[in-house]
């Protein structure tokens, strides 16, 4: 039954797209149904491993999702991903990061050479005999889908010809990341975003951008790409505890991941980062200090005792099981409606749950064991705590109904969206697999949901990929689960 659900619905998707293509496109559609390849793709990006005594929504890849981008663009690494109120899907994308041969149409940049004196394109690779494919080039680093995958906006970065110097000038304050990271739009139709690249004096290709220092910054955009405001500035090193050391009087960050606007209290929340090890709040007007908290709440934070700890699989061996400090990289913060705030402390294999009405929150505050109800802090759970490379926990979003009752966490290392109970925090079913076909993962990065609860991913490294998984079935999540989120099961 569930099965025959999804492909009713993927179905339905397939037919509303080529309902007004030529009648030739139905004997497609049908061949799709009678060759058993909708049911394979059902199978195959479904939820499984689902409880017995617990309910979630079903959901099913869209593979024909996005549509194909304009200009032989090709986008890179995706930073961050975003669904806004309107349902327009945001994509902050790497194009630093295309392969020679992806950017085979990033032709020279005029008076630009490498060591060799070769002529070189944008990203430093050699053109000394001007393009060398037929596709591609590199995208416009922010972009904007409508649900249906069309493109509706794009501007930003090194790759969009005259934004640097034009809307954003490094005389008003707007210093082009080193490495794009996090995005998300506020409730004002505010365009935010961070970066995540160190400070490499050595930079030298055409396209580089932040010679200062660190990504110790937060940039503030309206819809159009008209910049606003900045955050931070250009460290060249963590100060988790940094209150003021940017732009104006506002703090500095060092390669933060991702931010939230609370629409409530307006204030900023980011998680910061890559290099510092907290959750830093600030006045999303003014960019104002107004509080921070690392692990369990604890502030100040002890950026030296978390470095000397090292790894989180090599300290745990020794028998520290709770860490009193979020490790690198705190990767995501969520607010529910309800007023949890979910961070993922992704170098911990862990997600952690706070109270953001809490008073103790954000001030100075020491709860070393980790107790509940103190500092701010509610609870925890791991997250595949086995796992020994790059971490788990990597992104996190709520299911649409009233409740926001599942939590849907995204596993960088282990390429699956677990799917949880958010009043219990049990594991209650997951999908996705480490592979490239559509529904399968490589390096999992951002996960968000528009109001339909349909499922967007993005995906890092050699992925460089946007899908969609269509939601069928139930709304929201009950029941129980797995207490132990994630581990090694046979699909």
């Amino acid at each position: 039954m569930t099965q025959r659900k999804a492909i009713t619905a993927l179905a339905a998707m397939v037919l509303g797209l080529t309902s007004l293509a030529m009648a030739a496109d139905n004997d497609a559609i049908n061949l799709l149904k009678t060759t058993g390849a909708l049911d394979r793709l059902a199978q195959e990006s479904g939820v499984y491993h689902a409880s017995s005594t617990g309910k979630t929504p079903g959901f099913i890849v869209d593979p024909s999702w996005p549509q194909r981008l304009p200009h032989n663009w090709m986008i890179g690494q995706v930073g961050g991903l975003y669904v806004d109120k309107h349902d327009h899907i945001w994509v902050y994308h790497r194009a630093r990061s295309l392969t020679n041969d992806e950017a085979g149409l990033e032709g020279p940049v005029p008076g630009a050479t490498n060591e060799k004196g070769q002529p070189v394109n944008g990203i430093g690779q050699a053109r000394q005999y001007g393009t060398i494919t037929d596709c591609c080039k590199a995208a416009p680093a922010v972009l904007e889908f409508d649900v249906d995958g069309k493109l509706l906006r794009s501007w930003g970065g090194p790759s969009d010809p005259g934004f640097l110097g034009g809307k954003c000038k490094v005389e008003a304050g707007c210093i082009w990341p080193n490495s794009e990271h996090g995005i998300y739009v506020d409730q004002n139709d505010n365009v935010w975003l961070s970066g995540s690249g160190a400070y490499n004096p050595k930079a030298n290709m055409p396209w580089a951008t932040n010679k200062e220092g660190g990504d110790g910054l937060i940039l503030k955009f309206d819809m159009d790409g008209n910049f606003k405001m900045r955050i931070g500035g250009t460290p060249k090193g963590p100060n988790s505890n940094d209150t003021n050391g940017g732009i104006n009087g506002t703090p500095q960050t060092y390669l933060s991941a991702d931010m939230v606007v609370d629409p409530a209290t307006n204030r900023l929340y980011v998680a910061d980062g890559y290099g510092n090890r907290r959750v830093l709040i600030v006045d999303a007007n003014t960019g104002k200090y107004i509080g921070h908290f690392g692990a369990y709440g604890n502030n100040p934070v002890d950026d030296a005792g978390a470095k000397a700890a090292g790894t989180w699989i090599d300290d745990a061996a020794k028998g520290n099981k709770k860490p009193a400090f979020f490790r690198n990289p705190v990767h995501c913060v969520k607010i529910a409606d309800d007023g949890k705030i979910y961070v993922c402390d992704r170098g911990n294999d862990r997600i952690q749950v706070f109270d953001k009405n809490s008073p103790e929150l954000g001030k100075a505050c020491s709860n070393p064991t980790g107790q509940p109800g103190k500092c701010g802090f509610v609870a925890e759970r791991f997250v595949s705590d086995h796992t020994n490379i790059i971490g788990t926990a990597v992104s996190m979003n709520f299911s649409t109904d009233k409740a926001q009752s599942c939590l849907y966490i995204g596993d960088n290392a282990n390429m699956a969206i677990y799917i949880l109970n958010r009043s219990n925090l049990e594991e209650l079913g997951r999908f996705g697999h480490s592979g490239r076909a559509p529904g399968e993962f490589h390096w999992t990065h951002q996960v968000s949901v528009d109001t339909k609860g349909n499922l967007y991913t993005a995906e890092v490294d050699t992925g460089k990929r946007l899908q969609k998984f269509l939601r069928y079935g139930a709304t929201g999540c009950s029941g129980t689960g797995s207490t132990t989120v994630g581990g090694v099961l046979e699909k």
